[in-house]
């Protein structure tokens, strides 16, 4: 009876120790991930490409034009559908620009604000 406590006890210590390797290794991809393309959209803002270019650019890479929001009732759809967690940024951020485009990159939704001008102004990144 003593043996079976023991193998009891170090089957729940060994599956504790996987389930926790594997939730800190999930979190640093997703972590990583949203990084990776956090940072490619603020080179992009540097450049302040026009939404042509910008979606010229994108396209090239494989990225696609999912959306183009240019009333605040489009924001809030698009928001409200494919924003999730931040969805209420969205909102705010689509709400101050003349345009917002959704473009898929992979696994990841950019939404991408442009003045009346059509020059980039800001974007938001969110896991798709």
């Amino acid at each position: 009876m003593k043996r079976f406590w023991i193998l009891a006890a170090a089957l729940a210590v060994t599956l504790g120790t996987l389930t926790l390797a594997l939730l800190l290794g999930s979190a640093g991809f997703d972590f990583r991930r949203y990084a990776v393309h956090e940072r490619r959209m603020q080179k992009v803002l540097r450049e302040q490409p026009t939404a042509e270019r910008l979606t010229r650019g994108l396209a090239d890479e494989g990225t696609i034009l999912l959306a183009v929001a240019a009333t605040r009732d489009a924001v809030e759809r698009e928001a409200s559908a494919r924003g999730g967690p931040r969805a209420a940024e969205i909102r705010e951020k689509g709400a101050r620009h003349a345009e917002t485009r959704v473009y898929r990159a992979g696994d990841m939704l950019y939404f991408v604000y442009f003045d009346a001008a059509g020059v980039m102004r800001d974007f938001t990144c969110v896991s798709g």
